[in-house]
């Protein structure tokens, strides 16, 4: 009777190790770890920041074709070291691609102020989506809150994480709003050494900033909708 009851209660442990396994359909998302790769840590603050510096240093001493060369020197040097650090392709080759973009931008018009255009129009039009989705109860975070958990949550039903993605959406949208504005007061005011100090000081800080609402409506929506360990959270009772 013994043995009996030791294999009744093995089968009924491996049978319960089945269900939970297929309850647990869905991993947990590192958002931390996500949300700082995608920042690029303090280091990637220097990587955005250092080009721009150095084309609003460059500018009073050099033609405008000669600071631009010089910022996109700067980035190319900086892509290089990335990649001999191991970081990704794609993020080094960005940061050349903008930086060239904008220098384009500014050697065309012969405007030095116009290397900042493209981040100024970009905050409008980040500001302007992020507060047309909360207009049509479409927030954006949740959406990409939805989209990196394959899309298979009803979580606009659920108040409390519609709730939170409203409030990191907004926070998205000041944020954008918030650099916006003061990049383009300076744009008009003609100041290009106080646009690279705003481009400093409105980018990596204030994505941060924005960042720890973000993760916060993330792990709040996870926390109702899926669990801290990933198992649905009908599973779990």
């Amino acid at each position: 009777m013994t043995d009996h009851r030791r294999v009744h209660d093995l089968s009924d442990e491996a049978e319960h190790g089945a269900s939970g396994a297929t309850a647990r359909t869905e991993p947990p998302v590192d958002l931390k770890g996500e949300m700082l790769r995608g920042l690029g840590g303090p280091s990637g603050m220097v990587y955005s920041a250092l080009p721009v510096v150095v084309f609003a240093t460059a500018v009073p001493f050099l033609p405008l074709t000669g600071a631009v060369g010089v910022a996109v020197a700067v980035a190319l040097a900086l892509a290089v070291f990335r990649r001999w650090r191991g970081e990704d392709l794609m993020p080094a080759l960005g940061g050349v691609i903008g930086v060239a973009a904008a220098g384009g931008i500014a050697a065309l018009t012969g405007s030095a102020n116009d290397f900042f255009l493209i981040g100024i129009w970009a905050s409008l039009a980040g500001a302007v989506a992020a507060s047309a989705s909360l207009l049509v109860r479409r927030p954006l975070t949740g959406l990409a809150w939805n989209a990196v958990h394959g899309n298979a949550h009803p979580w606009r039903g659920d108040g409390p994480s519609l709730l939170a993605h409203d409030l990191a959406t907004l926070a998205v949208a000041v944020g954008f709003a918030g650099r916006f504005a003061v990049r383009q007061w300076l744009y008009l005011a003609d100041s290009t050494t106080g646009l690279a100090i705003a481009d400093t000081v409105t980018g990596f800080p204030l994505t941060a900033l924005v960042a720890v609402v973000v993760v916060w409506a993330f792990r709040r929506t996870t926390k109702r909708l899926i669990g801290t360990d990933g198992a649905p959270a009908a599973a779990r009772g």
